[in-house]
């Protein structure tokens, strides 16, 4: 069963990763039509096609690596600067400005006759953008229906009032030696929560009659008490109870406000000698369904996030190697291949990782959280302004809106289109690292997974 569920979860994912690519060239399919230009292809993967079909002028297909998808319109570059339309000079001797020509005459000999007002590089400079930016704003529309479904029908885990006990300690043990120390001798002494029967579950509610609104609030009403009989209400089973407890003096590690443990500049933990209970406490957290107001907030933190994660990809990139052949281990929150993605929902789907909801709503949320990650990242990813990105389009587009502006505005001769073609080596290496980093993460998603909970 658990193979079953594992392989179902791997289906899934490679379902929402099919349709995500599908529906990010129907995104530049649609408005591309309704321009009118002429597209020749529509397909979701790369390499050798297993199937297709022809509709009008256009041929839909799939082909065999599922690692992205395009659709193929004529007319993409123009002719060189100086060239009559439909005619190109001869290359030049330079690699470079071979690659462009040959990269015109091949788009050249794409546009038959009678579509020669048809072409690409013909539309408007916000038709263009539109055509471009149809794949990513497709991709952000899918991370927001799926996310609204999420939030809405799952629900959402909030921050609740209150903290709840994570664990109990047995006995009395500095900062200082808490890393090593795991067990107690019989001469240590008993932590005051021990000695008054708190247990881990236990919710926090008032520590000497002060309520307790978040876990930061524990220590700062324990730390003063120093031998003062102190009330502790916990709430246990759904019933309230009272406990006393004494803090001693301990050297204790201080806490930043949202709970995180604080050290200093060589790692080491920041401690005060201060009053202690023995407790290590959590966020009380409850999941809700959530209006779909929250939806705009949650789609700019996972842009905040994937944005952060590409400007340090390079990084990013090399802990990655160094994971993949060496024994460090993978960061959580560090970039995957789809097949990372894949395996990771397979091991969601089949209960393998601790601490998430194995409920059937919760398995599928949590897969369904995965797409809505990747599509962000596919949204982000294309807005890089570099060839052959769907942002390197558009800079291209813009660029060209700005330098017929400027001409009007200057009284100067229309500059004409840009002449993308000259970015094709740019094109080419960008490509080229894109293929690198994949082969590296696909390998590392193999060898050295993700391990979560």
């Amino acid at each position: 069963m658990t193979v079953l569920l594992y392989v179902l979860g791997v289906l899934l994912v490679a379902l929402g990763v099919g349709l995500s690519i599908g529906l990010h060239e129907i995104g530049h399919l649609v408005p591309a039509k309704k321009f009118g230009v002429k597209v020749t292809q529509y397909m979701v993967g790369f390499g050798p096609t297993l199937w297709s079909t022809r509709r009008g002028e256009t041929e839909y297909g799939i082909k065999a690596i599922p690692l992205g998808g395009y659709i193929r319109m004529i007319g993409m570059f123009p002719p060189r600067p100086g060239d009559a339309e439909g005619t190109i000079r001869v290359s030049s001797t330079g690699r470079f400005s071979q690659l462009a020509d040959e990269a015109r005459q091949l788009s050249l000999e794409e546009i038959k006759p009678g579509d020669e007002d048809r072409v690409f590089y013909k539309l408007s400079v916000p038709k263009k953008v539109v055509v471009m930016m149809g794949g990513p704003v497709m991709n952000l529309l899918i991370a927001v229906v799926v996310l609204s479904g999420i939030v809405t029908i799952y629900g959402q885990e909030v921050v609740k009032d209150g903290a709840v006990v994570a664990s109990v300690s047995e006995c009395v043990v500095p900062a200082s030696a808490a890393p090593t120390k795991t067990t107690c001798a019989p001469s240590d002494p008993k932590t005051p929560a021990y000695l008054a029967g708190i247990k881990p579950g236990d919710r926090l509610v008032s520590v000497a009659g002060q309520p307790i609104k978040r876990t930061s609030d524990v220590g700062k009403l324990i730390r003063p008490r120093v031998g003062q009989e102190t009330p502790v209400v916990v709430l246990r089973d759904g019933v309230e109870q009272t406990l006393q407890v004494t803090p001693i003096r301990n050297t204790i590690q201080q806490v930043a406000p949202d709970g995180t443990p604080l050290v200093d500049d060589a790692g080491d933990p920041v401690v005060v000698n201060a009053g202690f209970l023995g407790v290590s406490s959590a966020a009380v957290t409850a999941r809700e369904r959530q209006s779909i107001t929250v939806v705009p907030g949650i789609v700019g933190s996972y842009v905040g996030h994937v944005g952060e994660l590409f400007l340090h990809l390079p990084q990013r990139m090399v802990d990655v190697a160094q994971a993949a052949f060496g024994s460090e281990a993978r960061d959580p929150n560090g970039p995957q291949s789809v097949v990372g993605v894949g395996r990771t929902a397979g091991e969601v789907a089949s209960g393998q990782i601790d601490g998430l909801d194995t409920s059937l709503g919760g398995r599928l949320a949590t897969i369904f959280s995965l797409m809505v990650g990747l599509n962000i990242a596919l949204f982000v990813f294309n807005l890089i302004p570099l060839l052959p990105l769907d942002g390197g389009h558009v800079a291209g587009a813009l660029w060209e809106g700005l330098k017929r502006q400027s001409a009007r505005l200057l009284k100067r001769p229309d500059p004409g289109h840009v002449d993308v073609a000259k970015a094709l080596p740019v094109a080419y290496a960008v490509s080229s690292v894109l293929i690198v980093m994949s082969a590296l993460l696909i390998y590392a998603d193999l060898v050295k997974p993700v391990k979560l909970g």
